[in-house]
Formats: structure tokens, C-alpha cells, sequence
């Protein structure tokens, strides 16, 4: 067995560590960025035990923030920034004002120099992408008021992330030459600045000019050669190629490149396709990324500074969350909303590791920094399920206020106030084909989909429809299982499938239920969480296929066919 073996024992200890960490937060009802982050500290120089290669881990975290960037760019959205900008864009750009302010205030305090307490306090200004999707989609929060508008801020924060990432190279430059290099005067430093500003200006327009063309003529051809794997490796090529390129030929920074990347597919029709056909990729190198950061940080931070990391806890729990409030509210909106986006803000993630780590690297910040940043970011991740169970409790409380309701609205598409109805789960290629033949024949559906774009989808057809997992007891309340016939799982996730099977039938004892399948393993899973009757699609196909094959003319003739007995 060889000996150089350090990249794959950080790979598999990596995730597995994520793997078991990851679970046990998800069971505690915890982001499993939490586990992620535990598994990180386990797999650090820190902590007894394993210890990873932290070299190889930051090389590794590199690639899962080029594709942690791509993924932004796929799925950023214009159309939903414009339609909350005027509370969205001044409201997030005071936010992320006042949380740097906060930070360098505590920087200054700790004898920090200006600029490490700037850079500090602005890693502590944007929430996590992660965390607050899975706040707002298990309260059934996205298509309301305040869940567009906590998801047009986040747009502005990653978007100010995004310039900061852009910025930072040229500040490390300015504040720690080469040796022998020139000293800077504030003309220097705007010289500087504004080269840097060029050169993405020039990668820019290249992206916009033959990257709008060329990426999606890729995809296309790629597409049309019927390969699943040459369209992953495309997809992947493109994110990684940009991302690439453009700190070669241009000298911006990787996440900036791969972020464009993201941003010219999601133009592309075939943008769903691809975000789906990367996802797991993205997914096992964004883990990697959050193991990786885990291994940078030093526990002891938590002993020796504990009224240090006190004070970055409280400016992002307390701090930007009640500038956000006060903002929400002079901007006239009701009580609820504002709280929602205040809890929403409450917690830090990606783009705090992601400026921390390269604020390090340009030595613009200082390691106990970065340590703070984790610690806020452990801790207030942890804290946010509790700050949304208190904030359900409170509206519980003034559930009457007319304020709520105004906030509240009627949920977008037709209404979901049916009976004896089909609730079909999944609204990709099966279940839209599925929801048509049932409507053809005067059956009432109402549709559940994880996907923003299947929903709308559904709506423009006129169908009801629910966005969120099916697994969630908010969404499948939504949909009235106590008053429909019959349940269809066209999902392909067994696991999904088979928690919403379960929730089902508690529900519902007298409901049918159906739900598809790959393998015979997956049948009997489903089975076994409370399915009537399972289709193998595979199997169906096959039985499809065979029966046309013996309705042709070659095969139908008697001669073919078993003679029948005389009598």
C-alpha cells in the first residue's frame, strides 16, 4: 500500500467525520452545517486524535468555495431582488454598515489595527444561505412578504460578499508589499484600486460577450449528445474552467469567476439541468469546505477569551438583527416582518468563512479573528432554530393581529382549499405527466415540489401547489391529507419519500398511498413506511416495452401465439 496517501485519508476521515456529525445535528434538529463544522474541529491540530493535512484540506476548501460561488451565481435571481429592492438594497447595505462598525468597534477595543477590525467586522455581516432557506422553507415562509424579503437582502449581502472578495487581494497587496517594494500613497492606492477594477470590468465584458455565447452553445451540443456524464463533466468544466481563467488571464479571484460562471447558466433554459446534474459534487466539496474550516479553528479561543467571543456573539445575534428590525419597521412594515428578517439575520455562515480565511491568507486579519468568526458562526447557527421557536411562540400569541394577516396574505396560485383530491408529490417529468393524466380525467390535485420553479410551473397550469419538502409537517399540513383519497410519491428520493409515507399515513389512516421506485431495495423501504403499492420504473418500462414488442406484426400472428385446446 502506498505511503502518500494524505489526500484520500482528508477526503474519506473528512466525510465521514461530516457524515456522523452531520446526522447527529440534523437529529438534534440542528443545521447540519453545525456537524460539518464539529467534524472539522475533530479532524483538526486541536483536538487528540486524527489530525488532516491542512494544506491539502485549504486546497480542497478552494474548490468547494468555486463551487459553493458557482451554486450562488445559478441560483441568483434578479427578478426576486427587483420586486423587494426598495426595503431589500437599503436596508441590507445599513445592516452590513452597522455590523462592520459593530466589529471593528469590538476590534479596536481588543487593540486590533483599523483595517483587521473592518475586515472582522464585515465577516460578521452576512447570514448564512443555508440556514435561513431551511428557516423560511420549514415555516412555509418563502412565497409570503417577509420571505422575499429575506431573500432579496441575502442577494444584496452575497452581492456586497462578492465586491469585498474582489477588493481584499488589492488591500493585502497595499498593506503588505514585497519586499523592496514601493511604498504606498493614497494615489497609489487608487491606482491600484481602479487597475483591479479594469481588469473585471474586462472579465466582465469577455463573460457577457462570448461567455453569454459560447457557455450555453456548449451546453447545448453537449446536451443533444444524450450523455448524462459528458453533461456533468461540462457543467463542472465550466465552473471550475472560469473560475480558473479568470484569476489567470484577469487576476480577479476564483469565486468571483466561478460565480459569473453560475450567473450566464442560470440564462440558459438548460440552467435547472445542470444545477440538479452538479448538485451532489457541490454538495460533497461544500462539506469539505465546512470540515476545512472547522480545522482552522482552535477551541481554546472559548477558555482563554470567553468575554471576546461573549461580544461577537451578542453583535450578531443582537446587533445586526436590530438594525435589520429598525429598518424593516421605518420602512413601514408590520411587527412580524420585521422580526422575521431580524431572526433570519441572526446566525453567520459561508461568506464569513470565505472572507475570514482569505482576510488570514492576505494577513489583513489576524488568526484570533478567524477564531471569533467560527465561534459566532458554531454558536449563533445552534441558536437560530431556538430565536424561530420563540418567534412562532410570539405569533402564536398574536395570531389575531390584523398586522400578521395583512403580512401574511393568501399563499400565491390557486387556492389549496379542495377536498378529495390527490396530493401528488414531485412535479418533475413523472409527476407533471402524472397531474396532467389525472386532470384529464376531473381529478383534483394539489401539488407539493421542493423546486420555486416547478411551483410556478404548477401555478401557470392553474394546478395548487406547495412549496417545500414533503418531509416537513408544516407543508404537508398545507395540503390537506385529511381530506384527500389518495397520495402519489413521485419523488425519486426513497428516503424523503419514505418520511412523508410515514407522516401520511399518521395523518390519514384511510389514504392510499403510492410512490415510485428504483431498485427492489427501495420498494421494500417504502413499503415498509406504510406505501399501498409501489412502481419500480424500471420494471414498468420493461413490461411497457415488451408488450409493444409482442403487438407488432412479426410477433402477433398466430403462429407465435399458444394454440388454444379443442373443446
Amino acid at each position: 500500500m502506498p505511503h502518500e496517501t494524505d489526500l484520500i485519508s482528508i477526503i474519506a476521515v473528512g466525510l465521514l467525520l461530516a457524515f456522523l456529525f452531520g446526522a447527529l445535528a440534523n437529529r438534534l434538529r440542528l443545521s447540519p452545517l453545525v456537524g460539518y463544522l464539529v467534524a472539522g474541529i475533530v479532524a483538526g491540530p486541536y483536538t487528540p486524535g486524527f489530525v488532516g493535512d491542512q494544506d491539502l484540506a485549504s486546497q480542497l476548501a478552494e474548490i468547494g468555495v468555486m463551487l459553493l460561488m458557482f451554486g450562488v451565481g445559478l441560483h441568483f435571481s434578479i427578478k426576486d431582488l427587483m420586486a423587494v429592492k426598495w426595503i431589500a438594497i437599503p436596508g441590507a447595505m445599513v445592516q452590513i454598515t452597522v455590523a462592520t462598525l459593530l466589529g471593528w468597534g469590538l476590534a479596536s477595543l481588543m487593540g486590533w489595527s483599523t483595517l483587521h477590525g473592518l475586515v472582522f467586522g464585515f465577516s460578521l455581516a452576512t447570514a448564512s444561505t443555508v440556514v435561513l432557506l431551511r428557516a423560511m422553507e420549514d415555516r412555509r415562509l418563502l412565497d409570503t412578504k417577509r420571505g422575499k424579503i429575506a431573500v432579496g437582502w441575502l442577494i444584496v449581502e452575497d452581492l456586497a460578499c462578492v465586491v469585498a472578495l474582489v477588493l481584499m487581494p488589492v488591500l493585502g497587496s497595499i498593506m503588505h508589499p514585497v519586499a523592496g517594494g514601493e511604498v504606498h500613497t493614497f494615489g497609489s492606492i487608487v491606482v491600484a484600486i481602479a487597475l483591479t477594477m479594469v481588469q473585471v470590468a474586462a472579465f466582465v465584458a469577455v463573460m457577457l460577450v462570448v461567455g453569454r455565447r459560447v457557455i450555453p452553445w456548449v451546453l447545448e451540443r453537449t446536451a443533444g449528445s444524450g450523455s448524462r456524464e459528458l453533461f456533468t463533466l461540462a457543467v463542472l468544466s465550466i465552473a471550475l474552467g472560469v473560475a480558473y481563467g479568470s484569476a489567470e488571464l484577469f487576476g480577479v479571484s476564483f469565486a468571483l469567476g466561478a460565480f459569473f460562471a453560475g450567473l450566464l447558466l442560470n440564462e440558459s433554459e438548460l440552467s435547472h439541468k445542470a444545477a440538479s446534474d452538479s448538485l451532489p459534487l457541490r454538495d460533497a466539496f461544500a462539506v469539505l469546505f465546512f470540515v476545512s474550516v472547522g480545522m482552522l479553528f482552535d477551541p481554546r479561543i472559548l477558555v482563554e477569551h470567553p468575554l471576546h467571543v461573549l461580544a461577537t456573539v451578542l453583535i450578531i445575534l443582537f446587533g445586526k438583527s436590530a438594525a435589520a428590525y429598525v429598518i424593516v419597521r421605518a420602512f413601514g412594515y408590520p411587527n412580524i416582518t420585521a422580526i422575521t428578517i431580524s431572526a433570519s439575520l441572526a446566525q453567520i455562515g459561508e461568506f464569513a468563512f470565505i472572507i475570514a480565511g482569505l482576510g488570514v491568507t492576505l494577513q489583513i486579519m489576524n488568526k484570533e479573528a478567524q477564531d471569533l468568526v467560527l465561534a459566532g458562526a458554531l454558536i449563533t447557527i445552534m441558536l437560530n432554530p431556538l430565536i424561530f421557536v420563540l418567534v412562532d411562540k410570539w405569533q402564536a400569541r398574536h395570531a389575531r393581529l390584523a398586522e400578521e394577516q395583512a403580512d401574511l396574505g393568501p399563499l400565491p396560485g390557486p387556492s389549496l382549499d379542495v377536498s378529495n383530491h390527490a396530493i401528488v408529490i414531485g412535479y418533475g417529468r413523472v409527476g407533471a405527466e402524472l397531474v396532467n393524466l389525472l386532470r384529464s380525467h376531473d381529478v383534483p390535485v394539489v401539488v407539493i415540489d421542493d423546486s420555486g420553479h416547478h411551483v410556478d410551473r404548477a401555478h401557470a397550469a392553474g394546478i395548487p401547489a406547495i412549496r417545500g419538502s414533503a418531509a416537513a409537517d408544516r407543508v404537508l399540513v398545507e395540503a390537506h391529507p385529511e381530506k384527500a383519497t389518495i397520495a402519489i410519491l413521485a419523488i425519486p428520493q426513497p428516503l424523503e419519500a419514505g418520511e412523508a409515507l410515514a407522516k401520511l399515513r399518521a395523518i390519514n389512516p384511510s389514504l392510499t398511498l403510492l410512490a415510485r421506485a428504483h431498485t427492489d431495495a427501495e420498494v421494500q423501504h417504502l413499503l415498509e413506511h406504510g406505501a399501498d403499492g409501489v412502481v419500480m420504473a424500471e420494471r414498468e418500462l420493461a413490461h411497457s416495452l415488451a408488450e409493444m414488442v409482442i403487438a407488432t406484426p412479426s410477433y402477433r400472428g398466430d403462429h407465435h401465439l399458444p394454440r388454444l385446446s379443442p373443446g
